[in-house]
Formats: structure tokens, sequence, C-alpha cells
């Protein structure tokens, strides 16, 4: 039988007034959002004292959720029928830094933070984002929180400002796209409330609300949709995801390594060309014992400033492939490393939340186990025995809870590891946005550097013709294939 149902034991049966048991009753209905269902069981050996032989009203059936909180999905609830589109297609988040900063003594940093879902745009500060993620692990502490950027007291430099925004960024994407926290009214309240103090907003909107498992409609009976190995299960997805987030770390560093170089590679390139342009702009007068080569000289210093072009156009391409590259491939691999990061705090959260609470429960459960045995062995007092009897129930009901969260926090678990594999055909797109970003820049790069080449190797000579279709090249033909010469089209080195 159901701890949670049955009747409590005679010694409760005491007659005091029915109107006192209903108005414990009701302020255990009404409790805060920092009570939650194990302090609803403490005060449920109180309410018995209050009744005669009317029945307990059952504490395990959580209070009917409103429209905004998690309803019983068709089919089984536990499997995720979603598809990376579905997930990409929730809402598109924009976070940007405002020029501006504001306060007179404290300057603070400002973020114009729009929704393409809610057609919103408002402004928060960190500490508006600190206090949304707080109230995310209050509601829904079984899920998938992101981790918030770390906060810097002084010192905050451009770099760092930039870093966090990007941060932030990924932050509430991922937020508002998860299937439970796009319904909720905290996340609508973030991102569309205009209103002076969101903060105080927010904490308002958590209160008189328990947790997601007060209010999910299949909290109760989460175990009977959980597979019967439900423990190897979460034990190979929790190593599985461990390999992944090493890997893709790895791969994002080498990455970032990579964009460094090319915005290096961008700088050096454009510093050649203006020491080019320098060079051929130089006005200083030619020695009278050098006056028979004047020509050479001046076809020369022409020739350095057309190369010079050459090499600004080859920097401009090295710049804007780093920072496609930092967009398209960093920031998404960013992006899904905050994700398996958030899992796997997720996994700590369960271990060293809800399972080691369940554990202490019952040692503490076995403890009073063998106090009553002892106590009975050695004849006390009814009174004592009494007591302690009472405090088995209590704790009982306490495991049944533990027990009951430990169900529901394997079965959000088992739904944030399929959320997971939702998100990992986007490392297909960003590895496919990273080689043809590759292939791109080096094919650029090898045209201007050929067309460098051809305009070098052309000073004082006559204009060369394409071998296959005897083509006269003029100017900037020499950096492309013969457009005119089917049989040379593929030809980087045409003219060469």
């Amino acid at each position: 039988m159901n701890r949670l149902h049955e009747p409590f034991p005679k010694q409760f049966n005491l007659s005091v007034a029915s109107d006192s048991a209903t108005l414990l009753w009701t302020i255990a209905r009404q409790a805060p959002l920092f009570m939650g269902f194990s302090s609803l069981l403490d005060i449920k050996p109180l309410i018995c004292l209050c009744l005669s032989d009317s029945p307990v009203p059952p504490v395990s059936e959580p209070r009917a959720p409103d429209a905004s909180r998690m309803q019983v999905p068709p089919g089984n609830p536990l499997l995720l029928s979603l598809t990376l589109q579905e997930l990409l297609a929730r809402d598109a988040v924009q976070v940007e830094l405002v020029p501006e900063k504001k306060g007179l003594f404290l300057k603070h940093v400002e973020y114009e933070v729009s929704s393409q879902r809610f057609k919103s745009c408002v402004y928060r500060r960190y500490n508006d984002f600190v206090v949304f993620h707080e109230t995310l692990l209050h509601k829904f502490p079984y899920r998938m929180v992101p981790a918030l950027p770390p906060k810097r007291m002084l010192g905050a430099d451009r770099e760092f400002i930039e870093a966090r925004r990007r941060a932030l960024k990924r932050f509430i994407n991922l937020v508002a796209r998860h299937p439970p926290f796009s319904e909720d009214v905290v996340l609508k309240l973030f991102l569309s409330f205009s209103g002076p103090d969101v903060q105080n907003k927010l904490k308002e909107s958590a209160q008189c609300v328990g947790d997601e498992f007060m209010n999910c409609k299949l909290a109760a009976r989460a175990k009977d949709f959980l597979p019967a190995d439900i423990q190897t299960q979460f034990a190979m997805s929790r190593e599985l995801i461990r390999n992944i987030y090493n890997s893709f770390h790895k791969l994002r560093d080498r990455a970032e390594r990579m964009v460094s170089r090319a915005i290096d590679n961008a700088a050096d390139l454009l510093i050649f060309g203006k020491e080019l342009s320098a060079l051929g702009s130089d006005t200083t007068p030619l020695p009278s014992w050098a006056s028979l080569n004047s020509g050479t000289w001046g076809s020369l210093k022409q020739a350095l400033k057309g190369l010079s072009v050459e090499f600004a156009l080859l920097a401009d391409k090295a710049a804007q492939q780093g920072k496609q590259e930092e967009n398209d491939v960093v920031e998404k691999l960013n992006l899904f490393l905050d994700l398996l990061q958030s899992y796997k705090d997720l996994c700590e959260r369960h271990e060293k939340g809800v399972l080691h609470k369940h554990q202490r429960a019952l040692h503490k459960y076995s403890l009073m186990k063998r106090q009553m045995m002892s106590a009975a062995a050695q004849s006390r007092e009814p009174e004592s025995v009494e007591q302690l009897e009472s405090r088995i129930v209590e704790q009982e009901n306490v495991i049944q809870t533990m027990e009951l969260r430990n169900h529901f926090s394997l079965y959000c678990l088992h739904q944030e590891t399929q959320l997971v594999h939702v998100y990992l055909p986007l490392t297909s797109h960003i590895l496919g946005a990273f080689v043809n970003s590759q292939i791109q820049g080096h094919k650029e790069q090898v045209l201007g550097f050929l067309s460098t080449l051809a305009l070098t190797a052309a000073q004082g000579q006559s204009p060369p013709t394409c071998p296959g279709c005897q083509r006269v090249a003029s100017g900037r033909l020499l950096a492309v294939v013969c457009v005119s010469c089917d049989q040379h089209r593929a030809s980087f080195a045409c003219f060469l």
C-alpha cells in the first residue's frame, strides 16, 4: 500500500476539531515555493493529530497546473519527437551590447535582447540573467540548465565583455529552444517584460508554485515509463556524451587557433601591402650615375603600387575568412559544448542531489528502525515508543517522496539525453561549414597569389597569351582562368 495514501496509525486518532485540520491543510497546500514536497510531508503527523476518523487528504496529488505548465503529451510521454530544424525554429534570440554604459558612479553593461518568437526587444543586465538562471534551476532542477558566463567585478575589458555577450547569447538561445523551458511563463517574462524591475517580476512568478515535479501530471507515474535497464542506459549515455564533449572541446580549441592565425595572417598581409605601397610612392630623386636605368626603377615602383592593392585584397579575404569561421564554426561549437556541459552538470546534480538525499533518507530510516527495536527490547514507556513510530512513519513518507523524485529525475534525464542526440546533427553542419570555408579561403588565396606573381613576372615583358586560345591577357585577367577557352577553363595557371 502506498504510504502517501494509507491511514495513519490509531495513536494519531485524537478527537480535535476538524476545522483546525482544514486550516492546517490549507496552509500546507498554499506553501511558498521554498517548501518542497518533503516539507509538506513533515506536517502530515500534525494534521493527523487534528483528525478523528476523517481521511487524510492525499499529499501526493499536486495542484492542477495552469496552461503554461507541462501537459501530458499524447503517446509515450518519455519519447521526444523533435528534429533539429524544429528546435532551431522555436526562436532566434539576439543579444547585442548597448554602446553606452549606464550608472552614475559604477558603470555597468546593458544588453539589448530581441526575440523573434515574441517579437520583442528588451534591455537586460547581467544580474537579470543571474536571477533568470536561478529561477530556472529552481523550477526545473532535473533539466539541462546551461551555465552562465562568469562575472568579473573589476577590470572588464572589451574582449571580456564581447566574450560574455556571446556566451549570454548561446545561453538564452539554448533555453528558448528547450521544450519545457519554451512553454514556461518565466521565459516569456524575461524576453518580453519591458518594465523597470524584471528581477522582482521573475521572483514573483516563481512564488507559490513548486518545481516541475510538483506540477507535472506524470511525476507520480514516471517509473511506469522508464525502461527496466534505465541505470545501465544512464551510465552508457553519460560515458558517450563525456567522450563526445572531450573530442569536440579539442576540435573547438584547434578551430580557435586557426581563426586566430587567419586574423594574424590578414594583419601581416595588410602590413606587407602597405610597405610595398610606401616603397612604390617613394619620391627620392635618382642619382646621376643611375640615370641610365631610371625607366626600370619607375616601372618597378608602379608595379609595387599594383602589388600593394593585391596584398590588400588578400588581407581582406583572410580577415573575412577568419570572421566567418569564428561565427559559423567556433561559436556553434561553443553552443554545442555548452549543451553537453549542461548535461554533465545535470548528471552530477542527479547523483549528488536526489540520489544522495534518497540514500541519506534510507540510512536515517534504518537507524530509526534499530532504535525502535532497541526500545521494544528494553520495554520503554509507551509514549517514547509512539514517538519513534511517528518518526518512522514520517521518514517512510520522506523515502517515498525521494523515490518518486528519483524516478522523475531519471525520467527527465532520459528525455534530456534524447534532446542532446537531437542536437547531434548540428555538428555535421558545423564541420561542413568549416570545410567549405577552408576550401573557399584557400582557393581565393591561390588566385590572389597567382595574380600577384603574374603581375610581377609581366613587368617589362610583352603581354602573355593563353596557350589554348591565344587570347592576350591584360590586367587582372592574369588572376583568373581564361573565360573564353574551354580547354583551359579549369586551370588556375592558365597564363603562366
